[in-house]
């Protein structure tokens, strides 16, 4: 009899963190590595969230809290779905708080697949959208775009694979791995589609919401497509914008009956998010936002360094994104090619691979996001890294043969 539970074998470990974890293990073996993989702002936390957490501590705010977060987080939740994304939410029913974002969307999908039940996921995806589905029983499918649409959905491709037993379409705008935003008008034709199946629910991903460049106006699912308010769950966090990645704040606003099962299956595993970072979280949703201005505009001059930088070195092709601070370059014309070694690059996890063994650039092959022949580059860290990386990649690429 097997020890290990089956629906661990459904799963695998996040190929990001295996990255990132690789890239720190070579580091402290004395080589010279530049790690593009981690999907984390360089930026400290903004020191009056960590004074409200200081705060907290000194006021004994370190017991347990209601499951599903306090009311004062709820209710500074609620004012920020409203004021920022205009979407009415009861902070006393339709909100709940979970240990990031990446919780929230764990407990949302558990909470409602049945075995085989579908869930469709556009790809290039976070690597952890499918396993998640999978290890709730349902099923992934998968809808893949292009570099030609900007590797956004078609909406009438959505169509074509939706069934009796699909439960949910997934949005996440903007994207992680490729950056690519959807308009209002984008959202819209989405919305279309999904009004005509009332069985189908729509998750909208906004973990990066405040991360948009180019005068680009942000805008979420159920904000434009108000007649699906019911059947969407709108997931957000504190993790990107605010730099608290560590902080594990993640938070969503969505149906009674939804919030109330999620917050059920909270109750049986983590119960609830430490309390200190709760109170956190009230200052970076309450107090000063004005860093996001300035930080975002250095994420939007990182962007364009990369990406004129890496469209000069052959073999690559690189899209400008309009948000998050990822982008998804194509290596396809380079597979096949053999390092002076005489290696074949066969995919792009050997590009990956011997990027890493060759000139010490750590990055997350596309294969791990569902679309092959391409790798993930994360820009969140300094421009001087981000240049010498570009550089390094120049190198290996102009080597092969």
């Amino acid at each position: 009899m097997a020890f290990i539970a089956e629906s661990l074998n459904r799963i695998k470990v996040s190929p990001t963190l295996a990255v990132t974890n690789l890239a720190s293990q070579l580091k402290a073996e004395g080589k010279s590595i530049i790690s593009l993989g981690a999907g984390e702002p360089d930026f400290d936390t903004p020191s009056n969230i960590k004074e409200a957490a200081k705060k907290a501590i000194d006021m004994g705010q370190t017991k347990y809290t209601p499951v599903g977060g306090t009311p004062e987080l709820k209710m500074a939740i609620s004012d920020k779905f409203k004021n920022e994304n205009e979407l009415i939410y009861d902070p006393s029913n339709q909100i709940t708080v979970s240990n990031g974002g990446k919780h929230v969307i764990f407990n949302a999908l558990v909470s409602t697949l049945n075995k085989n039940d579908e869930v469709i996921i556009p790809a290039p995806y976070w690597v952890s959208y499918p396993d998640m589905v999978l290890f709730a029983g349902g099923k992934p499918v998968i809808l893949n775009t292009t570099i030609d649409t900007g590797f956004k959905i078609v909406p009438n491709e959505i169509d074509k694979l939706i069934t009796e037993k699909t439960k949910w379409l997934i949005l996440n705008s903007p994207s992680n791995p490729t950056g690519a935003t959807y308009s209002a008008e984008d959202l819209r034709a989405i919305g279309e589609v999904i009004k005509k199946y009332p069985n189908i629910w729509v998750m909208s991903d906004d973990i990066y919401e405040h991360l948009v460049y180019d005068g680009f106006n942000y805008h979420t699912f159920a904000e434009v497509v108000p007649e699906l308010y019911d059947r969407t769950l709108t997931v957000n966090g504190c993790s990107k914008a605010f730099a608290m990645t560590g902080w594990r704040i993640g938070f969503a606003g969505g149906g009674s009956v939804l919030i109330k099962a999620m917050e059920k299956l909270q109750s049986q595993s983590t119960t609830n998010p430490s309390s200190v970072s709760q109170a956190a979280a009230i200052e970076a949703l309450n107090g000063d936002k004005s860093f996001l201005i300035d930080r975002a505009r250095k994420f939007c001059e990182r962007r364009d360094i990369v990406v004129d930088l890496l469209n000069k070195v052959p073999g690559i092709t690189c899209l400008k994104p309009e948000g998050a601070f990822y982008v998804y370059p194509s290596c396809s014309s380079l597979i096949g090619k053999s390092t002076k070694n005489g290696e074949v690059i066969n995919n792009d996890e050997d590009f990956c691979k011997f990027l890493l063994e060759k000139e010490g650039v750590a990055v997350v092959q596309g294969s791990a996001f569902g679309l092959e022949s391409h790798f993930r580059i994360s820009y969140a860290t300094s421009n001087d890294l981000l240049i010498e990386a570009c550089k390094r990649i120049d190198r290996f690429c102009s080597s092969l043969q």
